[in-house]
């Protein structure tokens, strides 16, 4: 690593509290549904998402570099706009998860960051074309998962109208493991990058180094502190995603942990950063609405639908008023 300032190292500690937080949050995307549906037990689960977060956080950097230049120039970051971001982000993280909320590490992490940018001098470096490709890529992206989500459980119906229940049940079993562990390295691919795209932006801004490319140091730090976070594991909150909104068997676990998936890996390819909460979250609903619309709770989908919605405006005000007073009169 390299011989960095106090600053920075801070920087770097409260990037990674983030990606832990993250972690944390977000192990209910992968694991909520195999553990509802009695496919894996809670601790067989924790640990196939844990190491497949890890290993799915070097899939490739793409989304780590949308974050770093496509929403800020880095000639115009600050420490403090950092140390703001990252701070109302993880605090956001964890208000939600204590209460059992799946709410989304990315509307968080990228509101704050916007906000912490509005309030300090010289907003005017923020960079509109790529704050809407990722405006786009977050509201498209859970309405894909909706509609990949119903078609397939719409062609396993077909495929599979003749089976018993029982068989339908043992052999989707096996098969929802197979997708629970694609989910949980996908949910890595995606979200890990996020972190490490503000410590790449802090290292450039503070000039150690010269242009935007992620260490592999800090791929390796991001990686585990993910790691961690989802060992911790969010239990409320897989409550919530895994058993409150549908009541969920193996097939449905399948349909939703194969439609998020494929959803987030094609944004991790493309560099576009999603909320895989809001995704696993929609596929979840559909696969609910395929069967009938019943199947969802709605009463609880619509709390869920209000997490989202507030959590980038306040991520946005907060980051900006403390921005604002940190930074001083200007």
């Amino acid at each position: 690593m390299l011989d960095l300032p106090a600053i920075t190292l801070v920087i770097i500690f409260l990037a990674l509290i983030f990606d832990f937080s993250n972690g944390f949050h977000d192990t209910a995307n992968a694991i909520a549904t195999v553990i509802s549906t009695r496919v894996l037990s809670p601790i067989v689960a924790l640990g196939m998402a844990t190491v497949l977060n890890f290993f799915g956080a070097f899939m490739n950097t793409h989304v780590a570099r949308t974050i770093g230049t496509d929403i800020v120039s880095t000639t115009a970051v600050t420490n403090t706009v950092l140390v703001v971001a990252l701070s109302v982000a993880s605090v956001w993280n964890i208000i939600l998860t204590l209460r059992g909320m799946p709410a989304s590490s990315s509307h968080a992490l990228i509101g704050a960051l916007i906000g912490a940018v509005m309030g300090a001098p010289g907003h005017f470096v923020l960079h509109a074309s790529g704050i809407i490709k990722i405006l786009l890529s977050l509201l498209l992206s859970p309405v894909m998962a909706l509609v990949v989500s119903i078609i397939l459980m719409k062609i396993i119906y077909f495929l599979f109208k003749k089976q018993t229940a029982t068989h339908v049940n043992k052999t989707f079993g096996k098969l929802q493991i197979v997708s629970a562990a694609f989910m949980a390295f996908s949910h890595g691919s995606n979200d890990a990058q996020k972190s490490m795209g503000i410590i790449t932006l802090a290292l450039v801004a503070t000039g150690h180094l010269t242009s935007f490319s992620v260490p592999n140091w800090v791929i390796i730090i991001c990686a585990t502190a993910m790691a961690f976070g989802t060992a911790a594991a969010g239990w409320r909150v897989i409550h919530t995603l895994g058993m409150g909104l549908i009541k969920l068997k193996p097939v449905h676990g399948f349909g939703a942990e194969s439609a998020a998936s494929l959803v987030i890996l094609g944004a991790s390819h493309f560099g576009l950063p999603v909320s895989t909460t809001h995704v696993i979250t929609s596929a979840v609903v559909g696969v609910g609405s395929a069967t009938r619309i019943s199947a969802v709770r709605w009463t609880l989908a619509s709390k869920i639908l209000l997490a989202w919605v507030v959590t980038f405006p306040i991520c946005i005000g907060a980051a900006a008023i403390i921005s604002w007073l940190v930074s001083g009169p200007h």
